[in-house]
């Protein structure tokens, strides 16, 4: 197993309804809470890409993947500007769209979250710029933090032209800044699928605040996102479930 999720002995922290779906969330591997276990990777203050889209009217869709979408997802339902964050799966094919194949580390897919966004109160240069300091490691290739397997690489799935060319300036220009110690290994590929992961993973990190996987990993990126961009900070949450209701 390459994850280190296993919701099982944490079992009392969290509702009935995942407690029924524990046998498909056993795939993720426990992360021990003793002194040792690793916490949520720094965040890092990068300039904002120098490229950006050209103000637009309308909602727009972005797809990022940086490790377990739990943490991904819950910092960007806390961006002004984002009406909707969904964890799903993209880069392999809708018939190995689901948690327990993905899980396998084999289908192509990387845990992911599509974003809808109003770029006229947040630009997709704004969402990278939030993505490459609070959201994830760039630099780790094939995991984030304690998750191991190409399910969390890094990723930013491209649906458009101009989403392609302003995501490998920058990358290039943050390669050259030097703010990150190591080279930056985010793939950059287009969209060619999202598929919506399974409910019990939705609004993961509100609904489950005291899980120790999300207190150690995910809660930081809150705080780190609060700190470094109080303009683009929302304190209460855009959920998946309400936005549906």
């Amino acid at each position: 197993m390459s994850s280190t999720r296993n919701i099982l002995p944490f079992a009392p922290a969290i509702n009935h309804h995942l407690w029924l779906m524990a046998p498909a969330l056993a795939i993720c591997a426990a992360l021990s809470i003793a002194p040792s276990a690793r916490a949520a990777e720094p965040a890092v203050s990068i300039p904002p890409p120098s490229l950006d889209e050209k103000a637009a009217s309308g909602p727009e869709t972005a797809v990022f993947a940086g490790g377990c979408f739990w943490g991904v997802q819950g910092v960007f339902q806390h961006v002004k500007g984002v009406t909707n964050a969904v964890s799903g799966y993209a880069g392999g094919s809708r018939d190995t769209a689901s948690y327990e194949a993905v899980s396998n580390g084999d289908t192509g897919h990387a845990e992911s979250v599509e974003v809808t966004y109003d770029p006229s109160q947040v630009s997709y240069g704004k969402l990278l710029q939030i993505f490459f300091s609070v959201g994830h490691n760039p630099t780790q290739l094939n995991y984030q933090g304690p998750d191991h397997g190409t399910q969390y690489r890094s990723a930013l799935f491209v649906a458009t032209p101009e989403q392609k060319k302003i995501a490998e300036a920058y990358v290039a220009e943050l390669g050259k800044s030097g703010v990150f110690p190591t080279e930056i290994v985010t793939e950059i590929a287009p969209l060619k699928g999202f598929y919506v992961a399974e409910g019990y993973h939705q609004d993961f990190l509100t609904r489950n605040p005291t899980y120790p996987y999300i207190v150690y990993n995910d809660m930081p990126k809150i705080e780190s996102l609060r700190k470094l961009f109080p303009q683009s900070f929302r304190p209460n949450p855009v959920l998946v479930f309400k936005a549906k209701s």
